[in-house]
Parts: C-alpha cells; sequence; structure tokens
C-alpha cells in the first residue's frame, strides 16, 4: 500500500513572535567617543579659537574640536570622507571653515556648537592647501593644492563666488589683514598680496570678478621658502611678518616691500603667531622664540615642555644641581642628539646611547661617555631637572 505523500511542515507563529528587521539609523547605533592621533601635514591644518582657546585639528574626514580645560573632545564628522588638509576658525569661533583633497573637492563651513554643515562650495580640482575667514566673517578664502593653484574668495552665506585668480606656486599659509581688506599668501619664493577692493556691476553680479594681486618686493631674500605669514596687529596693523624655512623672520611694510629682517638662530622655522605686543615663532627642535612686533628686537626663547610621561612635580628638582660652571645640557632625547657646553664646545650627535653610556639612577648618578674626540671616556655627573639630563664634566 502506498504511503501518502508528505509535503514540507508550515510553522505558524504567534503574531507577538514574527521575528521583523527594524531600520535603526547608523547615528543612533554607531557613535564616535574618542579620536586617538591626528592627521595634520601643516600649519593650515591646525587652528585655535583666539576666544576659547579651543583646538581643532583633522584626523581623517573628521576634525577633532578639542577643549584644552575640559580636556574634552567634540567632532564634526564629514559626510563626504574626504581627508581634511586645511581648516579655519572664525574670528568669533563660531564657525569653522575645512578644506579637503581628493576629486572634486570642496569647502564647508561648519557650526562649531552645533557641529552641523551650514555651507559649501566646490571651486578646486584636486585639494585645498589653506581656508581662512575674513575678520568680518563675510568672506571666506580657499587656496587650491599646485595642481589647482586656484585662489577663490567666497561671500559664504550667500553661497557666491565673487572673485578668482590663479597663483603661480604651490601655496603654504596665508592671512587676513586686520582690516579685512586684503590677504597674504606665501609659498616657494612666493609672497603676494590679494586685494578685496573690487567693482561689481548689477549686470554682472554673480559673475566672479578677477582677484587682483600684487607680488611682495623680495630683494636678496626672493630664493627663500615662504612657510608662514601673519598680519600685524593694533599699532603694527599695516605691517606683515613672514618666515622663511630656513629660519628669518622678515617683515613687510604697506607698500610690499621687505622692510628689515631677522635671523631665528635655529636650523629651521615652522609657524608664526602675531599678538599686539608679541611675534611667536615655533622653530625646530622644539624651541619657541619671541620677538617684537615693533622693531624686531629678540624678548626670549619659552622653556621646552618635559618629556611624556614624566611627572615633572616628582623629578629631581635641585638635589644635585649645585654647579657653578661646565655643565653639560642633555636633551630628552639623549640617544640621538647631544649638546656638551664645556672649555672643548664640541657638538656630539649620536655618540652617546645605551651602549657607550651607562644608566642613570638617583644612587649612581656618574655616566661614562666615550666619544671619537675623547676615547679615554669622559666622566660626568648628571641630574634629572624637569623630565632632562643635565650633565657636568669631572
Amino acid at each position: 500500500m502506498d504511503k501518502p505523500s508528505v509535503g514540507p511542515r508550515k510553522i505558524l507563529r504567534a503574531p507577538a513572535l514574527r521575528r521583523g528587521r527594524e531600520i535603526i539609523p547608523i547615528s543612533n547605533r554607531v557613535k564616535l567617543e574618542k579620536v586617538l592621533g591626528l592627521t595634520v601635514t601643516n600649519n593650515a591644518a591646525f587652528d585655535c579659537d583666539p576666544n576659547s582657546g579651543i583646538v581643532a585639528y583633522p584626523a581623517g574626514c573628521v576634525v577633532v574640536v578639542y577643549n584644552v580645560r575640559k580636556n574634552k573632545q567634540g567632532h564634526i564628522l564629514s559626510s563626504s570622507k574626504k581627508t581634511i588638509t586645511s581648516l579655519a576658525f572664525s574670528s568669533d569661533g563660531k564657525y569653522l571653515a575645512t578644506g579637503e583633497c581628493g576629486h572634486q573637492p570642496h569647502v564647508r563651513v561648519w557650526d562649531v556648537q552645533e557641529k552641523v554643515q551650514v555651507a559649501e562650495f566646490q571651486g578646486h580640482k584636486y585639494g585645498i592647501n589653506c581656508v581662512a575667514f575674513s575678520p568680518n566673517l563675510k568672506y571666506v578664502v580657499s587656496v587650491g593644492s599646485q595642481h589647482d593653484m586656484i585662489v577663490n574668495v567666497w561671500e559664504w552665506k550667500n553661497n557666491v563666488k565673487v572673485a578668482s585668480n590663479k597663483v603661480s606656486c604651490k601655496v603654504k599659509a596665508l592671512s587676513f589683514a586686520s582690516n579685512g581688506n586684503y590677504f597674504v599668501t606665501v609659498g616657494n619664493r612666493h609672497v603676494k598680496f590679494w586685494y578685496l577692493e573690487y567693482s561689481r556691476s548689477a549686470k554682472y553680479k554673480h559673475e566672479p570678478v578677477p582677484l587682483m594681486g600684487r607680488s611682495a618686493i623680495l630683494g636678496d631674500q626672493r630664493n627663500n621658502y615662504f612657510c608662514d605669514v601673519a598680519c600685524g596687529k593694533g599699532e603694527m596693523a599695516e605691517s606683515t611678518y613672514a618666515i622663511t624655512k630656513s629660519g628669518l623672520l622678515c617683515e613687510f611694510n604697506s607698500r610690499r616691500l621687505l622692510d628689515k629682517w631677522v635671523e631665528l638662530r635655529t636650523t629651521s622655522a615652522n609657524s608664526v603667531s602675531v599678538s599686539e605686543n608679541l611675534i611667536i615663532i615655533g622653530c625646530a627642535e622644539g624651541i619657541i622664540r619671541c620677538f617684537s612686533p615693533f622693531n624686531l628686537n629678540f624678548i626670549s626663547t619659552l622653556p621646552r615642555p618635559h618629556v611624556l610621561g614624566v611627572n615633572v612635580a616628582n623629578g629631581l628638582i635641585g638635589r644635585f644641581v649645585e654647579w657653578a660652571q661646565n655643565e653639560i645640557a642633555v636633551v630628552p632625547d639623549f640617544h640621538k642628539r647631544t649638546l656638551f657646553n664645556d672649555e672643548a664646545h664640541f657638538w656630539l650627535n649620536g655618540y652617546v646611547n645605551k651602549q657607550n653610556c651607562s644608566i642613570w639612577s638617583e644612587a649612581n648618578p656618574q655616566v661614562y661617555v666615550e666619544t671619537p674626540l675623547h676615547p679615554e671616556k669622559l666622566t660626568v655627573w648628571c641630574a634629572l631637572w624637569a623630565g632632562g639630563i643635565l650633565l657636568q664634566k669631572r
């Protein structure tokens, strides 16, 4: 007798037990809490709000807004997922402009408090090196990369490009004058003043006009690489200060003429910031020098920060520092570079390391150093001072 065919079983579920797929927005599923690291490659990718002291820097396609006093991070996420290469705060600290790299990059303006985008512009091809707000918050200036070489001026609240022009070289930095009538760009053998005083007829109201630019008169410094610029403030508002990679501080007057310059006594300079009474310059090896904006006279060199991971309060400050002369100062990374200041006046680079220098301790504060100039081994006494090491020749 043939058995009846059995078909597939059907499982009946109660309506309350049926599985459904609930769609949850990704913003509610994943939240960025903390960013470790950064992708800052130049001065144009780091800025500080002068009103609150909040700093901003990029980490890929994210802008980290860091409150130094509260040790707290905020994050601005770009929907384009393109790497952010430049950013700048507005003068009131309420807005942040960003530039990005990649095909058809955009200039974006963000509300810092709400972390939302309020404007965007597309006028470059491959990358944006610098962005800046005008002091009156009316304009945003963007400078393209060396593959683009375009300077654009945007009236960002109306989403209009009001002026544009080409540059002849890669622009490293830009700065607005305090009155907002012009801005200055610098680069390799390049210092140029761009003026916003243009005429506009009602017929071509929405057409950008050529941006008028005038090169500075560099004189003997025309072959230098100018890496940063800052316009003067207060009594020196008509002056412009630029630094060279080789270590020069230059002042340009209102006629774009290189009026005076001084040596920074460093291997290279990286950044400059100007207030009404100070010019602060970041140099190589963590050196920060201060100059007067009125006559470029040297004022002081700021102390270096202590080594990371060292508690200065627990350092042996002054315990062995009772020497009158012949001190030998050793920088924190003494396995790479050591500066001796004794009667021989010689500089060691790479000779002091774990192979020829004994481990220092409070119980045994002697260090033996062998160098090509002194093969008999120097005996030095050292002390921990603010995270660094002081040595005295014996």
